[in-house]
């Protein structure tokens, strides 16, 4: 069983920190009218305004502030301001004993994926799949849906996604259990062949990604394929996939036939359609928690993320 973070409660403090690229500044002061509604206090890591080309400060400065936050008694929960790049150009520095010694909720996506990877193989903690500060919360876009999903961290709640939310597709049907992981799926690849590869045996993959046309969604999912990821998993959750157009005038396959290739004939459930990811609204969802995948019913339910 991994370990679930205490909930947060009225008047804690959280802690904010840019693991990767440097977030856009307004859209981060325009999120913190969402947490005073929620009742948090926050407190920024030293990086948070800095810049080092694509990077939010240098690898060190980043995780001092990751380090920091987890140390600090004070801080109640984590919340990431936004993602890009970098976060694992340090993740074999983290103190990931550190975590599993002091755990408390960590929320982010995209390429905090590697952080979450990290912290659910060696830290042994749940964390969160979850819309960041500047890159989601502090934009217009900001769905309501996606602001309720931050109630989750403060009482430990069941989460039902049915096509109430949105319309799902079942690819193969049946019904899988299992402890669900992943995220964004270039993270997921590129940590194959490191300690921090993702381990999908007898759990729930889901994945999400953005930006990548349908030749590099089949190379990626070919690497999780020749991995053994997609055979170990018991069944696939598909979230969002945007902005995946093949450029102009180019002979592709579309999505849903790549998707088609690697899922229709795995033996496993596999549902896609969940907004999960690059999306509005995000259904942000805990990782490393039990859930339920009924791909005939096409339902997912997964348990609280938080004690």
């Amino acid at each position: 069983m991994k370990i679930r973070p205490q909930r947060l409660r009225q008047g804690d403090t959280i802690g904010i920190i840019a693991p990767a690229s440097p977030p856009n500044q307004e859209n981060l002061e325009r999120s913190l009218a969402f947490l005073e509604q929620l009742g948090l206090k926050w407190r920024f890591g030293k990086s948070v305004k800095n810049g080092y080309g694509y990077l939010a400060g240098t690898d060190e400065e980043r995780l001092a502030d990751l380090h920091d936050m987890f140390a600090d008694p004070s801080v109640k929960g984590i919340i990431c301001a936004g993602g890009g790049y970098g976060s694992a150009r340090y993740t074999d520095k983290i103190d990931l004993q550190l975590m599993q010694e002091n755990p408390k909720i960590f929320w982010g996506f995209s390429d905090i994926t590697f952080l979450h990877t990290a912290m659910g193989l060696y830290s042994n903690l749940v964390t969160f799949h979850g819309p960041m500060l500047a890159s989601c919360v502090g934009k217009e876009t900001f769905h309501e849906l996606s602001a309720r999903m931050f109630q989750q961290l403060f009482e430990p709640m069941e989460l039902h996604y049915t096509e109430e939310i949105s319309p799902l597709e079942t690819i193969n049907g049946g019904v899988a259990q299992g402890e669900l992981v992943g995220g964004n799926l270039s993270l997921l690849a590129s940590g194959i062949g490191t300690k921090f590869e993702i381990d999908t045996k007898g759990k729930l993959l889901f994945i999400e990604d953005v930006g990548e046309e349908p030749y590099r969604i089949d190379g990626l999912l070919n690497q999780l394929r020749l991995a053994g990821k997609l055979e170990d998993a018991v069944g696939i959750v598909v979230g969002d996939f945007s902005a995946v157009e093949p450029k102009k005038g180019k002979a592709s396959l579309t999505l849903a036939e790549v998707f088609a290739h690697y899922f229709g004939d795995l033996g496993k459930p596999v549902v896609k359609g969940f907004k999960m990811g690059h999306c509005q609204p995000h259904f942000a969802i805990p990782l490393g928690v039990g859930a339920k995948l009924d791909a005939d019913n096409r339902t997912l339910t997964i348990l609280p993320g938080v004690e």
